[in-house]
C-alpha cells in the first residue's frame, strides 16, 4: 500500500526516511523536514520471521512514490519491535552472568533467576560499598577458568558488581579478562543504569546481553537494505523514551530499545496534532498502547520498563499495553445471555484479509458451513502455514499430524490454509495447534473487528464478501439458552464495533486513572461502568476524560470518534494516523542522560561518583563542580556517539539533609546532565 502526497516546496528539500516495524504492517514515510510535510507513505505485512523483508518492502514503495533520488536521503530513523518481541517470546541469545560481591541468595532476588532462564552464573568475591571503596579483592584468576568452561554454551555475559554505580573497578576489570579469553560481547551493568538495586541491574545487563546479536542482525541487515534500495544515508534507531541515537550506538545497548515502536507513535502525536497535553492511544493490529502527553513530552516511567514479565532500569514510555486490536480474535461467552463478545487476546488473521490471498478455498469452505445442520465453534476459522522450515522440523506426533493436515503435497509450504475444524479434531490436535501458534509455525484466521468493519462500510481493504459470511457463521453462536447471537451480518458487526470501542474507552479510562494516582481498576466498578453506559435516572453519573483523546493507527478514524464521545471529550485522529510511528522515528531528537551521586562518608568529605574511580573533595562546591564537568563530557562524547549535531545540555541538583542539633548536614546528593539536539545530517 502506497500513497504519494502533494509535495509542497520547490526546489531540494532535505528529505528524511522514517520506518517503522509493527506487530502487523511496516510504515515508511519520506518526510521533507523543511516543510515539515509527509511527502509520501507506504506499508508493507510485517515478516515477524526476518523483518529485513517487511522493510525493504516499505522502502520499495515510499522512495519511488516520493519520485525523488534515494540518494537524496540524508537521514534514516528506524522504530522496531524486535526488542520487545525478543523478550516476551523468550528468543533471546544464551548468556552468561557474572556476579561480583554478592552471596548465592542474589539470584532469588529482582526476578534474577527468571531473566537467567537456566543459563550459567558466575558468582566472585568482589564489589564495593555505597562510597565506592573495595569490600574485597576481585578473584581474576578464578574468574578466567569459570568464564573459559561456559564459553561455548554461550553467545555474550553480562557482569554486575556490587556499587558499581559508585565505583565501577570491578566491571571494567572482569569485562576486560572476559573479553581477552572468550572475544565475546560483555554488556556491564554500570553502562546501563546509574541506579542502585543490583540485582535489578544484573536483570537489565542480561537482558541486554541476550538481544547484542538480534539487533546487531537486524541494524546490519537494514543498513544492506538501504544500499540496495540506492539510500546511503546514516541510521539513527528509536529509544524506549522516543529519544533518537545512531545505530553504532544502540548496536551496544539494545536494551534501550524496547518499547521503541510506541515510544516512535507517541512523538509522533504530539508532532501532528502540536497538543501539548492529551491522552494518546495507538491501536493496532495486536495491541492497543496508551500514554499520556504533557507539555508536548511523553511522559517516561521512572520505575524502568517492565517487558516480557521482567523488570529493567530501561527508561521508557509510561505506557499501558493491551491485547486489544483490529485483528483480535472475537469469542463469544456461550454461558451468557444474548451476544456478550470478548476481544483478544491473540491476534489473527482476518477473514477479510484471508480471503485476498486465498479467496476460492476460504470461500467454498465458509459456503458448505453455512448449509451445515448444526453451527461449530470453529466455522469461519482458518489454520495457516507460517515457516514451513520450521514445521519440517517438528517431530512431537501430534504437531506433525497437525500439520499434515494443514500442509498438501509432499513438503509443507509456507501460505498453506485449512479450515480449522479440518485440523482441530480432537482435544491433543486443538493442544497441538496451540502450541505450534505460540511458536509461529501456524497462525489462525477468524472473525475479527476488522471483518466487522467491512460488513459496516468502515473499511476496505479487504474482501467484504469473505468479512459478511464470516460475520454470519459467527451469529450462529448459541448463547446459554440456545439461541443465535446474532440475526444477520450487520448485527453481528455492529455488536463487535461497540465492544471494541467499550473495551478501548475501558482502558483508556483506566490509563487516565492511573496517571492521576487513583485505582485503575476502579474502571470495572459498577458505577463507572453505568457512567460509561450513560446512565440516567434518579442519579446522574459523569465520567471522562478533561483532555483530547488522540487516535493513532490505521483504523483509528473508525473506532476512536467513538470512545471518544463515551468519555466526553474532545477526539483528534490526525492526517497520517496511520504512518505516526514512523513520523515519530524520523521527527525525534537524540537525547543523553547521565547522573552522579554526591556521598559524604563522613564531615567535610564529599565523594563524587562520576569517571573511571570516585574523587574525594574537601568542600561540596569543589565537588559539585568536579561532577558537572565529569557528566557534561560524558554526555558531549556520547551525543556524538548517538549522531547528535549541536547539543543543547540542562542539569538539575538534588540534594539530602538531615537536622544534627538544629543544624542541617549534607548527606548525599544527585546531579543530573541531560543533553538533546537533532540527529547530524
Amino acid at each position: 500500500m502506497t500513497d504519494a502526497l502533494p509535495h509542497a516546496t520547490p526546489g531540494s528539500p532535505r528529505l528524511l526516511l522514517g520506518i517503522d516495524t509493527g506487530g502487523t504492517y511496516t510504515d515508511a514515510v519520506v518526510y521533507d523536514e523543511d516543510a515539515r510535510v509527509v511527502v509520501a507513505k507506504a506499508k508493507a505485512p510485517t515478516t515477524h520471521h526476518d523483518l529485513s523483508i517487511g522493510i525493504a518492502g516499505a522502502i520499495a514503495g515510499a522512495v519511488p512514490a516520493a519520485g525523488v533520488d534515494p540518494a537524496r536521503i540524508e537521514l534514516v530513523s528506524l522504530s522496531t519491535t524486535l526488542a520487545t518481541n525478543a523478550l516476551v517470546e523468550g528468543s533471546g541469545r544464551p548468556v552468561a552472568a557474572v556476579i561480583i560481591g554478592f552471596d548465592d541468595e542474589v539470584l532469588e532476588r529482582g526476578g534474577l533467576r527468571d531473566a537467567l532462564a537456566g543459563d550459567p552464573a558466575i558468582l566472585l568475591t568482589g564489589g564495593h560499598d555505597p562510597h565506592g571503596s573495595e569490600r574485597a579483592p576481585l578473584d581474576l584468576d578464578r574468574l578466567r577458568t569459570e568464564v573459559a568452561a561456559v564459553a561455548d554454551r554461550v553467545d555474550g555475559f553480562a557482569v554486575m558488581a556490587q556499587f558499581s554505580v559508585r565505583n565501577p573497578a570491578h566491571e571494567r576489570a572482569a569485562a576486560a579478562v572476559i573479553r581477552e579469553v572468550t572475544g565475546a560481547t560483555v554488556t556491564a551493568s554500570h553502562v546501563l543504569s546509574e541506579q542502585l538495586n543490583g540485582p535489578r541491574r544484573a536483570v537489565t545487563a542480561i537482558l541486554n546481553a541476550r538481544l547484542v546479536p538480534i539487533v546487531d542482525r537486524l541494524v546490519a541487515t537494514t543498513e544492506r537494505t538501504l544500499v540496495d534500495q540506492g539510500v546511503h544515508a546514516p541510521v539513527m534507531v528509536v529509544r524506549g523514551d522516543g529519544s533518537l541515537v545512531s545505530a553504532a550506538f544502540v548496536r551496544e545497548r539494545p536494551i534501550e530499545t524496547i518499547l521503541s515502536g510506541p515510544a516512535a507513535s507517541l512523538v509522533g502525536a504530539a508532532h501532528l496534532t502540536g497538543l501539548d497535553d492529551a491522552i494518546i492511544s495507538d491501536i493496532g493490529g495486536t495491541t492497543t498502547d496508551i500514554a499520556v502527553l504533557r507539555t508536548g513530552m511523553p511522559l517516561v516511567s521512572t520505575l524502568g520498563a517492565t517487558v516480557g514479565g521482567h523488570r529493567t532500569m530501561v527508561a521508557a514510555v509510561a505506557m499501558h499495553t493491551h491485547g486489544l486490536g483490529g485483528d483480535s480474535q472475537v469469542h463469544h461467552d456461550d454461558r451468557a445471555v444474548g451476544a456478550v463478545l470478548t476481544l483478544g487476546p491473540r491476534r489473527v488473521i482476518p477473514v477479510a484479509q484471508l480471503a485476498v490471498t486465498h479467496g476460492p478455498a476460504v470461500r467454498a469452505a465458509m459456503d458448505r458451513q453455512l448449509v451445515a445442520d448444526r453451527p461449530d465453534d470453529l466455522d469461519g476459522v482458518f489454520v495457516v502455514l507460517l515457516d514451513a522450515v520450521r514445521a519440517a522440523q517438528v517431530v512431537d506426533a501430534d504437531e506433525r499430524s497437525a500439520i499434515g493436515a494443514v500442509t498438501t503435497g509432499p513438503a509443507p509450504a509456507d501460505g498453506a490454509v485449512a479450515p480449522a475444524a479440518t485440523v482441530m479434531t480432537s482435544a491433543a490436535r486443538r493442544r497441538a495447534v496451540e502450541r505450534l501458534v505460540r511458536r509461529g509455525v501456524l497462525q489462525l484466521a477468524a472473525f475479527t473487528p476488522t471483518d466487522a468493519a467491512h460488513v459496516l462500510g468502515l473499511q476496505h481493504t479487504g474482501d467484504v464478501d469473505a468479512a459478511r459470511t464470516a460475520a454470519i457463521l459467527f451469529g450462529r453462536r448459541r448463547d446459554r439458552l440456545g439461541r443465535p447471537i446474532g440475526d444477520d451480518d450487520e448485527t453481528v458487526a455492529r455488536i463487535t464495533v461497540d465492544t471494541l470501542v467499550r473495551r478501548s474507552a475501558d482502558a483508556v479510562l483506566a490509563a487516565a486513572l492511573d496517571h492521576d494516582g487513583l485505582p485503575p481498576d476502579t474502571v470495572a466498578s459498577r458505577v463507572v461502568q453505568a457512567a460509561l453506559a450513560g446512565h440516567r435516572g434518579v442519579t446522574r453519573i459523569d465520567v471522562g476524560l478533561d483532555v483530547p483523546l488522540v487516535g493513532l493507527g490505521a483504523s483509528a478514524g473508525t473506532y476512536y470518534p467513538a470512545v471518544a464521545s463515551s468519555l466526553g471529550t474532545a477526539c483528534a485522529v490526525p492526517d497520517h494516523a496511520d504512518v505516526a510511528n514512523a513520523i515519530g522515528a524520523v521527527v525525534g531528537r537524540v537525547r543523553i542522560t547521565h547522573a552522579c551521586t554526591i556521598s559524604s562518608p563522613q564531615q567535610g568529605q564529599f565523594v563524587v561518583h562520576a569517571g573511571e574511580a570516585p574523587t574525594m573533595c574537601t568542600a561540596l562546591e569543589d565537588a559539585l563542580d568536579l561532577a558537572t564537568r565529569e557528566l557534561t563530557d560524558r554526555v558531549r562524547r556520547e551525543m556524538d556517539d548517538a549522531g547528535a549535531d549541536e547539543v543543547e545540555l540542562s542539569s538539575t541538583w538534588h540534594e539530602s539533609t538531615v537536622e544534627v542539633g538544629g543544624t542541617p548536614m549534607f548527606v548525599e546528593g544527585r546531579l543530573t546532565v541531560t543533553g538533546s539536539g537533532r540527529p547530524r545530517i
